[in-house]
This record gives C-alpha cells, sequence and structure tokens, in this order.
C-alpha cells in the first residue's frame, strides 16, 4: 500500500505500534484528531485482513474514503465499507469499516473467519454492540484486537483485553475555554438552547474560522438552524439522517464561514476541518432505565465527553471553547455504558445467536440483574430462546432482520402473504429513526384526512405513506421514507415476498387480528376515569399530542411508544406513537382477560352467573349463563347459609364452625387451621355429589353435618366464651385475645348510659376485661 505523505500526531508511534501488534493486543489511547481511526487499519493491514469497528454510519462511509484517499485506492478496492443498507467491498478487500451491527450478524454467522485483526474504535463511547463484540472476542480469542480509547481507565481496558497500552499525543495550538452562566455551578440546560446560543455564535464568528455547535439531537439542530440563520455563514447539519450533501459540506472546508451545527456524531470518529471555536451546551439526549423501561431523555453529558468535545478545537490555530454551563458545573465523570441504561433484549438475542449465553461471557462492566431477567422472559416468551437461554430456531429465524425483535416476531408469525407484507412495511416506517409523515396542522385538514382514513388508524397511513397513496393531508419525508422503503424492501427480500411496489392489498381488521394473536401484549384499553391514558395490565402508555386517535374508540393495539423520563425519581411517561383502534369484541375473539364472575342471580328457579371479562381493569364483555359446576356449588351453599334452602341448617352450620375456629384459637393444645365456612359447605356438597338444583332433593340436613366440638363440651364451652352477650338495654359483641389474657366487649346497640358491669358479665376468671365504644375504651371492673 502507497503511504500517505500528510504527517499526523500518531505516525510518531507507528514502529511502536506494529512492534506490539505483531505480539499481542494492542489499546491505543489518545485525544481526538490524532489520526487513529485512519492510520492503525493501514498499518494493521501487513498482519492481514482488517476489520475496523465504527460506532455510527456517517463515520464508516467518511473513514472509508479518507483512508483510500491516502493510500491513492478506490473505495470498494483496497478499502470498503459496510453499513445498514448499503456496503462496498469485496472479498479481496485488505480494510472493511463496518458498523456494530452489521458486524455482530457477519459473528454470528462465521465468527469473523475472514478477519485477521479486527480494530473497536473509539471503544469508550460504550456502546451496547461494541461492549457485546469485545466480550465475544475475547472469548473466541482468535483475532488480533486493536482498541481505540480516549478517555477510558487504561489499566482496567489492558487487563481485560490483555493488551499493551500506547499513547498518542495531539497535536494542539492551545484552546482557551470560558463559561457563559450566572453561577460557576450552574448546570448545562435545554431550555431555550437557541436565544442563549446566537449571541455566543455572533462573538465567536467575529474572531474567524469556521465554528462547531454541540447540541442534543435533530429537533434542536433545526430551532438553531433558524435563529441563526441570517449571521452571515453557512449553517450546516449534522446528524445521523442528514443529506449527503450536507454531511460533505460538513466534513470539507469551503470558502465561506460554517457554522455546524451537530450531534455527538462530531464528538468522535469524524474531524470536521478549519474548526477555530467549539461551542458546547453541555446537553445530549441518550436513554437510560428508568422505573423498567428505557427512557429517551435529555440529559447533561459527562467530564469525559466534554473534553472529548472542546478537543475539536485548536487542530490549526489556537482554539476556543464556549461552554454554555458554570465552570464548576458537577457533571459525572463518564457516561454510563449502554449495557447500564436500555433493556438487553437484543444484547441476548445477538449472544444466542453466537453461541453463548449472556452468562458465559465476561463484560468491562457487570449487566444489571434486573435487565437480564426481564429480557430473559421477553425472549422466551417469543421463543426465540429456550430456557436455557439456547436459541431456538424461531429465534434465528428472527435475529438476520435488521429490527427490534418484537417487529421480527411479528412479521414472522403473520398467517397470511398480505399480512407479512403490511408488517414489513409497518416496521420499516417504525424503525427509521427519523419521523416519516405528519398530518398537516389545520381543522380542514384533520377533516379530509378522517375521510381518507375512517378509522384514523396510525397504521392504515404508515403503509399508505411507504407505498406512495396517502392523503393529500399527509406531509412526508422523502429522505425519511427512502431510508424505509430500503428497510422495507431488505425485509421483504429476507422474508422471499415481492417489493412494496408490486404489494397485496392491505386488509386492516385481518391485520390487527393476526397481531392480537402473536402479540396480544400490544393491546391496550383506556383508564375509565382517564380518557388520554390506556394500559393492558402490565404498563401505561398516553395519547401523544399529536395523536388523531378518536375519542370513541376504547381499544387500541399500540405498535411503538417513547418513554420520557418525569420529574419524580421513579415517574416515567410512556407515549404512544402508532395507535390501532380497535373494538372490545376483538379482544373478546382473542380470549384476552379473565373471566369473573360479578354476581349470581335466580331466574325461573334457576341459578345464572354474571360472567364479566375483565382486561387491564376494564370489563369488556358481560354476560349470563346458568351456573355449573363450581359455580352451582357457590350458589346452593350461599343459599344455604342465607336460609334460602334447607332452613336453619345454614344457621346451625355457621355457629358450630364459627365456635370450632375460636376453640381452636382459645383452648386447644394443638390448634388446627381455621375453616371457612362457605368454602367447607362447597366441598361437602361435591363430596355429597351435588350437581344440579334438583339433587338437592336427595340430601338431608342430617348430610350436612360439621364434625367440630364435641357435643358434650359444645355447650359449656359457648357458655364460657360466648362471642355476643345480651344485657339489660345493651348488646355486646366479645373480642377474645388468648396471648394478653385480654377480652374486649364491643358495644353494638342499647339505650343504656353506662358501660357492662363485672358481675354482669360471664365469669371469664383470669382475663382482664375491657369495654369499647365507638373510640373509647375503659377497664370493666
Amino acid at each position: 500500500m502507497i503511504k500517505s505523505t500528510l504527517q499526523l500526531p500518531i505516525d510518531a508511534i507507528q514502529a511502536s505500534v506494529e512492534i506490539a501488534l505483531a505480539k499481542r493486543n494492542v489499546i491505543i489511547q489518545s485525544d481526538t484528531g490524532t489520526g487513529k481511526s485512519t492510520r492503525l487499519p493501514v498499518w494493521a493491514s501487513k498482519l492481514g485482513r482488517v476489520l475496523v469497528i465504527e460506532p455510527r454510519r456517517v463515520a464508516c462511509t467518511s473513514l472509508t474514503g479518507f483512508v483510500a484517499e491516502s493510500i491513492g485506492a478506490k473505495i470498494g478496492e483496497q478499502v470498503g465499507y459496510a453499513i445498514k443498507f448499503d456496503y462496498r467491498f469485496s472479498d479481496d478487500t485488505q480494510i472493511v469499516f463496518a458498523t456494530p451491527g452489521v458486524v455482530l450478524r457477519w459473528f454470528s454467522e462465521d465468527k469473523l473467519s475472514k478477519f485477521d485483526v479486527v480494530m473497536i474504535d473509539e471503544f469508550h463511547e460504550r456502546r451496547a454492540e461494541t461492549d457485546l463484540l469485545a466480550a465475544l472476542l475475547n472469548k473466541l480469542n482468535k483475532h488480533r484486537l486493536i482498541i481505540t480509547s480516549a478517555t477510558l481507565d487504561s489499566d482496567k481496558l489492558s487487563q481485560y483485553f490483555h493488551a499493551e497500552m500506547l499513547k498518542a499525543d495531539a497535536k494542539s495550538y492551545g484552546v482557551t475555554v470560558s463559561y457563559h452562566a450566572s453561577d460557576s455551578q450552574v448546570m448545562p440546560s435545554g431550555k431555550h438552547i437557541e436565544s442563549r446560543l446566537k449571541p455566543v455564535v455572533e462573538r465567536a464568528l467575529e474572531r474567524g474560522g469556521d465554528l462547531l455547535v454541540f447540541l442534543p439531537g435533530k429537533k434542536e439542530i433545526n430551532l438553531c438552524r433558524s435563529a441563526l440563520s441570517g449571521l452571515g455563514a453557512d449553517v450546516i447539519p449534522l446528524h445521523a439522517s442528514v443529506s449527503d450533501l450536507d454531511r460533505k459540506h460538513a466534513l470539507n472546508q469551503s470558502d465561506n464561514q460554517r457554522i455546524v451545527l451537530a450531534t455527538n456524531v462530531a464528538e468522535t470518529s469524524l474531524t470536521i476541518p478549519g474548526i477555530v471555536t467549539v461551542i458546547d451546551t453541555g446537553m445530549e439526549r441518550r436513554t437510560h432505565q428508568r422505573n423498567g423501561r428505557t427512557a429517551l431523555a435529555l440529559h447533561t453529558i459527562s467530564k469525559a465527553s466534554a473534553k472529548q468535545r472542546a478537543g475539536r478545537a485548536g487542530r490549526i490555530a489556537a482554539g476556543y471553547c464556549e461552554r454554555l454551563y458554570g465552570q464548576h458545573a458537577p457533571l459525572e465523570a463518564f457516561t454510563p455504558p449502554e449495557l447500564e441504561r436500555e433493556d438487553l433484549i437484543e444484547t441476548m438475542l445477538a449472544a444466542a445467536c453466537s453461541g453463548f449465553t449472556l452468562d458465559q461471557l465476561v463484560f468491562l462492566s457487570p449487566l444489571p440483574d434486573k435487565s437480564l431477567l426481564s429480557a430473559r422472559t421477553r425472549l422466551i416468551a417469543m421463543g426465540a430462546i429456550d430456557n436455557n437461554g439456547v436459541v431456538t430456531e424461531h429465534g434465528k429465524l428472527l435475529y438476520p432482520l435488521p429490527i427490534d425483535s418484537l417487529f421480527a416476531h411479528l412479521i414472522s408469525g403473520m398467517t397470511s402473504r398480505p399480512n407479512k407484507e403490511a408488517m414489513c412495511d409497518l416496521a420499516a416506517i417504525l424503525q427509521t429513526p427519523v419521523t416519516v409523515w405528519k398530518r398537516r396542522p389545520g381543522e380542514m385538514a384533520l377533516e379530509n384526512y378522517k375521510a381518507w382514513n375512517t378509522h384514523a388508524c396510525d397504521v392504515v397511513t404508515s403503509i399508505a405513506v411507504l407505498r406512495g397513496e396517502q392523503s393529500e393531508d399527509i406531509d412526508v419525508d422523502l429522505l425519511a421514507r427512502d431510508e424505509a422503503r430500503r428497510l422495507s424492501a431488505s425485509l421483504r427480500e429476507a422474508m422471499v415476498l415481492p417489493q412494496w411496489d408490486a404489494a397485496s392489498r392491505f386488509q386492516r381488521e385481518n391485520f390487527l387480528r393476526n397481531v392480537i394473536d402473536i402479540a396480544p401484549e400490544l393491546a391496550f384499553v383506556r383508564r375509565e376515569k382517564r380518557q388520554q391514558a390506556f394500559g393492558n395490565g402490565d404498563s401505561e402508555v398516553v395519547l401523544s399530542r399529536d395523536s388523531d386517535f378518536p375519542a370513541e374508540p376504547q381499544a387500541a393495539l399500540v405498535f411503538d411508544q417513547f418513554h420520557l423520563a418525569g420529574r419524580g425519581a421513579k415517574q416515567t411517561t410512556s407515549y404512544a406513537t402508532c395507535m390501532a383502534p380497535l373494538p372490545f369484541l376483538w379482544l373478546t375473539h382473542a380470549d384476552l382477560g379473565e373471566l369473573e364472575i360479578a354476581e349470581q342471580i335466580e331466574k325461573a328457579g334457576k341459578v345464572f352467573d354474571v360472567v364479566q371479562r375483565v382486561y387491564a381493569g376494564r370489563i369488556i364483555e358481560q354476560c349470563e349463563r346458568e351456573a355449573e359446576g363450581a359455580s352451582l356449588l357457590l350458589a346452593i351453599a350461599k343459599q344455604i347459609l342465607d336460609g334460602e334452602l334447607m332452613n336453619g341448617v345454614g344457621e346451625h352450620l355457621s355457629h358450630q364452625i364459627t365456635y370450632w375456629n375460636l376453640f381452636q384459637t382459645l383452648v386447644a393444645e394443638k390448634p388446627q387451621p381455621a375453616v371457612d365456612v362457605l368454602v367447607w359447605l362447597e366441598q361437602t356438597l361435591s363430596d355429597l355429589g351435588v350437581e344440579t338444583v334438583d339433587d338437592m332433593d336427595l340430601i338431608d340436613p342430617s348430610d350436612i353435618q360439621f364434625d367440630g366440638i364435641p357435643s358434650w363440651e359444645f355447650d359449656d364451652f359457648v357458655r364460657t366464651y360466648p362471642l355476643q352477650v345480651t344485657l339489660a338495654e345493651l348488646k355486646l359483641d366479645v373480642e377474645y385475645s388468648r396471648s394478653k389474657r385480654m377480652v374486649v366487649v364491643h358495644y353494638v346497640k342499647g339505650n343504656r348510659k353506662d358501660g357492662p358491669k363485672r358481675w354482669e358479665l360471664p365469669s371469664w376468671n383470669g382475663w382482664r376485661v375491657k369495654y369499647k365504644k365507638a373510640s373509647r375504651i375503659v377497664d370493666v371492673k
């Protein structure tokens, strides 16, 4: 390969890297801009074929271009890349840049047997997929590893990868850091970013050079782009879903002064030329585990990230970093790894498809037990892994599909080709990171939309948008739709289905009923008192503000939701973003919910159960049916106890069993468990062979006898320990406490002003006696 004539800071340690790499794994620790992402793969290629794992797609494609240019090669020949839906390399390509998701699938297929050296770039970001790949590669121990990291504990990394640590210092002209806050302790904030940012940008433009502004996400980038549009500089967005034109504009200098508005994509991997000033808002949008859910929210960055961001300035001349927070803001030291703040479903399935359970792998940080249990439960329920954590044939089918396991499970479970096609298209829309469509604002647009989509069903609209059949009142992001169509094409190809432009006719009811059968947990019902909220028995979602979900339907399938952290320590609000209205009847037909007998009624001498089907706290069906079996026995037992059948038997039985239970409590040497009179009577009727009301004509009261306190002891016991006492103008209930040797007589009714006298009551020798009326308790003397 041809060596580049451009000198980079990392070139100073080339010999040390090559010597170390020939013997063992190597960790390169350096700041941004040293050239590690472009030089190390070229040096490592002397040992064989090199695979470079880059955390972001934009970094993959850009670095491929830089390396290819530096060695005088064309992209796809000596140097290539592989990202979602796009690849340019062959079996002869010596250096391949790829995203972690792609590499994990390659690992599951052949354990990366076609590569000799694997480089994990920007490992300090601690992405879930790169942490898993690191654990898998360590376990396999068949590749030479290169790990690059800017900020992590070097000793811990060296031990984990059994690697030699080398450092490369980036050349810097110095960075002057300034803070823009009312107090040195002020934390970064996402409020009014555009208004706070503009004056800082205006002053920075005066000193010359290009500006790099770090913002939390696309929403804030769009707001700030509008606010900064009249300042005479090119304002360029840089995030995961920007167009190729914007990406090239951001990564290449121009004659005009530039303001690059970027997410964390510019924090590592990519070096943006010409940057003199970095403006750091101190905010990022990231996921975290909260109350058992993966919530997406604005977070303050870590000190390590702040250092990374500042390091983007000072490469070509004296640099500046303007921070929109206080100098002593209490930032955390490092950003927590993704595996500690997201669910582990995809990670567990990926490991299983690679031949390992997660407990067979060693991770740099321990995995949360709660997340492990939740992932295991979900995957077993899907049939993706067995009880030992081993991947099933169904799991192997789900994993290669480049979407979340839930959507893969839905696609594979569809019972007809039209439904499989529809699920591919819907999944493609929902798995595209950018919002693909929105209804136009205004009442007229809403009326037209509902006339076109009579159910106001998001599923109908999403599938129509992908297929180009949407209403005129729907605004479509064409770039996002193109990405969704590429994903749909990939899914359809994997499932051997025709492409979206030759799709089968979509049948809404058949499709949604099929979904309920496969994933009943997606069925939600409205809360009776809070109609904006829906529950499924395990979780709750709230209609998002821009939802057009109708007011009347009381049930829905919720295909997508996002979780936002609230103000409380455990509060997390889940918003439903793709909903399909449906009637309770469909849930009933799918046998969802639990059947409960609300009451029993008698009609024409027969007993009927009033049966309710309850799902997530809502009654979704109610009917009457003739009681039979255990339900009938319960009704007969209640009638006996109420005196409606076998007059006097129920009262006598209740009397016997009540005093039996008291006997066990007060005097029995070996107390037996208390007896429930209704349960005992039901069991007795069953033992007697009662199956219908008519069978009671064959039962004699003598057949229903409780073998309790012997008859020769019963009367004495009742006299000694009565449960009710009637005195002149006073009726009392009696309560006994054996452990305290205390009796409490409770006022029930009567006109007597004073309480009972001790001589009026049973002897209760050795017991202390108290009288209670309302909240007043006094000793009885």
